[in-house]
């Protein structure tokens, strides 16, 4: 892997760690980080309530053509359910899973830009 991918992948986990900072910030409890099922991954599984949240983290350098929320197409979400529901049979949990989306944006010399979107998809596919 050339030097482009690792500064993708050290983006990713700085996203990360930003996107668990501030759901902890809100009350969630983060239960896994980067958790895998074969080539599928979740980027963070979380807690508040009796909700399971699966959480997908976009993080962009610059705000440009395209939010980092409208990165996470069908092909994706799929992905991210089935990860999901390998998740929720391997731990026998029996709770309700809602499938967020924390978009981070990072500009350089400005704190980082973070929304979350909740039910930002739904496992209808």
């Amino acid at each position: 892997m050339g030097k482009n991918s690792n500064s993708n992948r050290d983006l990713g986990s700085k996203g990360e760690d930003l996107a668990a900072g501030y759901l902890t910030s809100k009350g969630y409890k983060v239960l896994h980080r980067n958790w895998h099922y074969g080539h599928k991954e979740l980027d963070l599984v979380a807690r508040k309530d009796n909700i399971i949240v699966v959480v997908e983290v976009k993080t962009r350098t610059t705000d440009y053509w395209e939010e980092p929320k409208e990165s996470v197409r069908r092909k994706k979400q799929k992905m991210i359910v089935e990860a999901a529901d390998e998740y929720i049979q391997r731990y026998q949990l029996s709770c309700e899973v809602r499938f967020d989306i924390v978009s981070i944006i990072l500009t350089p010399g400005m704190p980082p830009e973070i929304e979350h979107i909740e039910d930002a998809f739904y496992p209808t596919l």
